[in-house]
């Protein structure tokens, strides 16, 4: 099994998100000895922000591209390659400005691919990325699971579920830290949480959810 670990936050060792997605790899590994981990840290390598050059990937192969073209080809294979290639990715990603890190952003940009992580067809597009699980660590200072309010401000996991969807990944944990910077006892209790669960993500097989197992048991 082939897992790959993402991380996105510029915060280093202070990261809440870098600190539960470590958590989250290390117990995917000791519950599936074997496993061979790959390292994205996108603060440390980020890929360049998508633009013009960028969209070489979609002209037809035939065609004639700049050097600058040819660069951004063999970065978005490097990384669609070693995505396409995981069984199990999971992703540290914290709350920037109600969203995720222009980082991350970048990184799933080069993912995007017709005929690689999705295609259109007749009845519409339809994910090829199937069969994997993606673990999303995710850390914020606030809280904002529990309102309409919050719901509404939070493009996090909203836009990583969606887009994930679209690739074809129907199998997406969700862990979350919130409240983090809302004092002590709140930050004991966003680890706490996130802790509980991590271990409930990395206990189910790979590409089964909770849902799932949930019917399984009944």
């Amino acid at each position: 099994m082939k897992l790959l670990h993402v991380d996105s936050s510029i915060n280093g060792a202070a990261s809440v998100s870098r600190t539960l997605s470590k958590q989250a790899v290390d117990q995917w590994i000791a519950r599936n000895p074997g496993t061979t981990v790959k390292y994205l840290d996108l603060a440390v390598n980020t890929p360049p922000h998508f633009s013009a050059d960028s969209m070489g990937i979609r002209r037809p192969a035939s065609g004639a591209v700049s050097e600058a073209e040819r660069k951004e080809n063999e970065l978005a294979e490097q990384l669609v390659s070693q995505f396409l290639a995981a069984d199990v990715i999971v992703i540290g990603a914290p709350l920037y400005n109600f969203s995720i890190p222009s980082q991350l952003k970048a990184w799933i940009d080069r993912l995007a691919q017709a005929g690689r992580t999705f295609r259109y067809t007749a009845e519409g597009p339809e994910g090829l990325a199937k069969g994997k699980t993606v673990i999303a660590v995710l850390s914020r200072g606030g809280i904002y699971s529990t309102s309409e309010v919050g719901q509404s401000m939070e493009h996090q996991e909203t836009y990583l579920k969606t887009v994930f969807g679209f690739f074809g990944i129907t199998d997406v944990r969700v862990v979350r830290a919130e409240g983090t910077d809302l004092g002590e006892e709140s930050r004991k209790t966003a680890f706490a949480t996130a802790e509980e669960q991590i271990a409930a993500a990395t206990a189910l097989p790979l590409g089964q959810t909770a849902s799932e197992e949930a019917g399984a048991a009944a």
